[in-house]
């Protein structure tokens, strides 16, 4: 294989494109989410933090397995939903949208992370955004208490 100014040209093109992308995924650790593995939901979700350029590894965890990890790592049973991340000694539990873990790890709270409980319709993973009901994503103190970290109304 010959290399040509054509091919050059192409490989320095796709390399320009592309390097933002790996800023994005180099500023954040990856981020480990034990789900089920028969859920889609939770694998729109994943799509949507790697779109965002968040490095993703899974783990197949479900029922007491899936409960129990939830609630040793401080997660409060009102909290809970389907999927458990964590990224940077944070738990992100739920359908949490990316902008908010990325505020997360640059503000650095003490704090066990964030949780968006139940699956709210429209919120990352869980339907359109353009028809998304309100929710709240709360952040959970270490004393188990939790606040509004973030708040998205109705499309």
């Amino acid at each position: 294989m010959t290399l040509t100014r054509r091919a050059l040209i192409a490989c320095a093109a796709g390399f320009t494109a592309t390097s933002p992308f790996a800023v994005l995924a180099q500023d954040l650790p990856s981020i480990h989410v034990f789900k089920d593995p028969n859920c889609g939901c939770c694998t729109a979700w994943i799509d949507i933090l790697r779109r965002d350029g968040i490095a993703v590894t899974t783990e197949p965890s479900f029922g007491t397995l899936l409960m129990t990890h939830k609630l040793e790592s401080g997660i409060p049973a009102d909290m809970i939903s389907c999927h458990t991340g964590k990224i940077a000694g944070y738990m992100v539990e739920g359908h949490v949208p990316p902008a908010d873990i990325r505020r997360l790890l640059a503000e650095r709270p003490d704090a066990i992370g964030l949780a968006v409980p139940a699956m709210p319709y429209g919120s990352p993973g869980m339907g359109p955004e353009d028809a998304r009901e309100a929710y709240d994503v709360f952040l959970i103190r270490r004393d188990g208490s939790t606040e509004v970290f973030s708040r998205y109304e109705a499309a």
